[in-house]
């Protein structure tokens, strides 16, 4: 009878990886390049907003954020991709708000309610972020985007209305239908907002959330009149 024999104890030898994530100095130095890029991201909006796309260089941006135009690009490699990171991440808290609704309302005329109200809220509650997602401070046009950042970052705005559009169908409109009706209510919403933050609409004497619930709600009615055929 053999006698067996005592496993073989082997040390772990722990990943670059895992050391960095442990490694204080390492979390130290990722937490001020983080401070470091915002500082930057928040002198590029407010350079991009006063200024816009054109005029904004990324000298400008530098002076604001305090640092030299060398330590901007060791961040960002043109003040385009600045922009677009700015406006992706407008999106990403747009898309947030509007899937947090998702789980409060989970089908019926509560759910497009819900899903085209938070889309409407966020762009009242943040008007700048209006500004930066429809290019207003630069004439409407987004110059400076390379084609796939353009389609990248509206395929983004695209899907915080496609929750409202997918509601219109579970009511039992047509796909065609709700496809035109979600672009009709996206007109709506930004020509509304628009003449909100530009006080347009006071002479009309009306007020843009009251005429947005209004236009909802006559929607729905389109809706759940399209299941009943």
């Amino acid at each position: 009878m053999s006698t067996p024999t005592a496993p073989i104890k082997t040390r772990r030898v722990p990943s670059k990886k895992a050391e960095t994530a442990d490694d204080p100095r390492q979390l130290r130095h990722q937490a001020l390049a983080d401070v470091r890029r915002e500082l930057v991201l928040d002198a590029a909006r407010s350079a991009f907003f006063e200024l816009g796309m054109e005029k904004a260089s990324i000298r400008e941006i530098a002076h604001r954020a305090g640092y030299t135009p060398g330590a901007i690009y060791s961040y960002f490699a043109s003040k385009e991709e600045l922009y677009g990171t700015l406006l992706s991440e407008s999106l990403d808290r747009l898309n947030e708000r509007v899937q947090e609704t998702l789980d409060k309302n989970p089908s019926g005329p509560a759910r497009a309610r819900a899903t085209a109200k938070a889309f409407f809220d966020f762009y009242r509650e943040n008007p700048r972020d209006l500004d930066l997602g429809f290019y207003l401070f630069q004439g409407m046009q987004p110059r400076g985007l390379t084609p796939e950042l353009n389609e990248t970052l509206n395929a983004r705005l695209r899907n915080a209305l496609q929750p409202t559009q997918d509601a219109l169908q579970h009511l039992g409109m047509p796909t065609q239908q709700a496809l035109e009706e979600i672009t009709a209510l996206f007109a709506h919403t930004v020509g509304l907002l628009v003449l909100s933050h530009t006080g347009r609409i006071r002479m009309f004497k009306q007020a843009s959330q009251d005429l947005f619930e209004k236009y909802l709600e006559q929607l729905i009615n389109r809706a759940e009149t399209a299941c009943r055929k």
